[in-house]
């Protein structure tokens, strides 16, 4: 990168290009810019994620600020996301409780799917102790937080006929035999994908099954 140097009117780069009167190198300022490296997706996600819950926290009635938040705050704030999903979650006395793929369409409500909200929550306790949160303090690491998406996992996959347990892999004839692979059954996504950004109308919360 050539440095610029400002001589009386006119400005001269230290490989004696000159640029007369009120012209400026172009390429410098994107040189710079670029030379910063890009958020990765997870951290973007985080970022807004934070932002839609601070902005809760501002429109919230009555009145209330960050350091007053405790889970009872958390879990109001979940239980308002549920609006937005598109997740359909049978209640106990419909026809189709338990079914993965129901043959007809039925008036049980949309809710956020467990996978999103637990998601959601681990980018959002991130958040809160990268912005000066203190780690024992953190609401979003609360036990009525964690016993909260215990239950809705546990009723979504009763209702949806999906399990959420870890499935184990029987290890294949090129790998130690005596190590295991295990992967998790993880419902797709209402906050997940970059769409929780919006918190008025939320216009797109994520992607639901």
């Amino acid at each position: 990168m050539d440095f610029v140097i400002a001589q009386g009117n006119n400005f001269t780069t230290s490989s004696n290009n000159m640029v007369q009167g009120t012209n400026f190198i172009a390429n410098s300022t994107t040189m710079i810019a670029s030379s910063v490296p890009p958020l990765s997706r997870y951290e973007n996600q985080k970022r807004r994620d934070w932002n839609t819950f601070c902005q809760y926290v501002r429109n919230h009635q009555p009145p209330l600020s960050l350091p007053q938040c405790s889970s009872a705050q958390i879990l109001e704030f979940l239980r308002y996301l549920d609006q937005f999903g598109k997740t359909k979650v049978h209640n106990q006395n419909c026809p189709f409780f338990g079914l993965l793929n129901p043959p007809a369409p039925c008036p049980c409500p949309l809710r956020q799917a467990w996978g999103s909200l637990d998601a959601l929550i681990g980018r959002l306790r991130a958040a809160y102790e990268e912005n000066g949160g203190k780690p024992e303090m953190n609401p979003f690491g609360s036990r009525n937080v964690r016993l909260f998406l215990r239950e809705v996992r546990d009723f979504q996959s009763k209702s949806r006929g999906v399990s959420y347990e870890k499935k184990r892999k029987r290890p294949s004839s090129s790998t130690n035999n005596n190590k295991q692979k295990t992967t998790v059954a993880v419902d797709g996504g209402d906050c997940g994908t970059g769409r929780c950004a919006t918190f008025c109308g939320y216009g797109n919360i994520g992607n639901d099954n």
